[in-house]
């Protein structure tokens, strides 16, 4: 396998003052700057933080306390692997579209730092070995969630961007599956069959939760960027239509049907604290969502996108904190 090429610092020139040869300038320290925000660019570590999270509620909402602290983390440490695998493809697959694009085009496939065929090699081979870390501690059932994810992001989601603005529909199925690496990962299967429908119900809840969110979240990125996503010729729905009323409206039902899903959430543990937390924060995502549907312009949709990061992060937040099921 040729190994990955990013891009080297250039090598300050030699100087010589009163004929002696002055030692070159060292480069380690911008050669290493430069690699590792092309490993940043190439792996999206934000968004597999958002994973890893997910997958952490929902194996403490289904189990508490692992029995195995070791194995949870091996499952995380896999899933954050194969996590890194989806991003590297979707990179190689939409290369062209980065190009075009402000916003993706410093990606080293995109400038070229990376050959398409590094970037294959480096994809199949974290993708094996993400697939075995989540094999080995967390099981079958849980590898079948993280390959079910890593291909309807890649094979399914990615394609369609260029095709359909149903692929934000498809994108947020693949978003919310990391629900389930964490109910196979804690024996979800085995406490349900037990009769215990608490964890189930809770992942379920969870699930909905995140799957329903991804739309204003999506939307206001999508208006953000919608110039940019017109001229590398992908379908997202503010492209198809530029007024924005199609966009604002779907993620204003969204939001607003997140409201009654993230008081499920609180319904296993019977946990007052949580069920006021996520009423308040889905809530407040719902009335960002509004000002963006009322006004459809970047000032609203800024504020949509950071009202969504931190109304997740609340949710998420009180749910570790007081939505263990009794």
């Amino acid at each position: 396998m040729t190994p990955p090429v990013f891009t080297d610092a250039a090598v300050a020139p030699t100087s010589f003052t009163a004929g002696v040869a002055a030692t070159p300038e060292p480069r380690d320290a911008s050669w290493a700057a430069s690699w590792a925000a092309d490993l940043s660019r190439l792996t999206r570590p934000r968004i597999a933080l958002m994973v890893l999270a997910t997958v952490a509620t929902t194996f403490w909402l289904t189990a508490g306390r692992p029995e195995n602290t070791a194995a949870l983390l091996i499952v995380l440490a896999g899933t954050a692997v194969v996590a890194a695998s989806s991003s590297i493809a979707n990179q190689i697959l939409e290369r062209e579209s980065d190009r075009a694009m402000e916003r993706t085009a410093a990606r080293p496939i995109a400038a070229g730092r990376m050959s398409s065929r590094d970037a294959w090699w480096i994809t199949g081979a974290t993708l094996v070995v993400g697939m075995i870390a989540v094999w080995a501690a967390g099981g079958p059932g849980a590898a079948a969630a993280a390959a079910a994810t890593w291909l309807l992001y890649v094979i399914v989601y990615t394609p369609l961007k260029r095709s359909t603005p149903l692929n934000t529909a498809v994108g947020a199925v693949a978003g919310a599956l990391p629900v389930a690496i964490g109910w196979f990962a804690a024996g979800g299967p085995g406490r349900l069959a037990a009769g215990d429908v608490r964890g189930g119900m809770a992942a379920a809840a969870l699930a909905t939760v995140l799957y329903l969110w991804q739309f204003p979240h999506f939307m206001a990125i999508a208006w953000l960027y919608r110039r940019q996503y017109a001229a590398a010729g992908l379908k997202m729905l503010t492209v198809v239509d530029p007024s924005g009323l199609r966009a604002a409206g779907q993620s204003l039902a969204a939001s607003l049907a997140m409201v009654p899903a993230s008081l499920v959430l609180a319904v296993p543990s019977g946990s007052v604290r949580l069920f006021l937390a996520a009423a308040v924060a889905s809530l407040v995502y719902c009335l960002a969502t509004m000002r963006f549907a009322i006004r459809r312009d970047d000032a609203s949709a800024r504020l949509l996108l950071l009202t969504s990061l931190g109304s997740l992060l609340a949710i998420l937040t009180a749910a570790v904190a007081f939505g263990r099921p009794a």
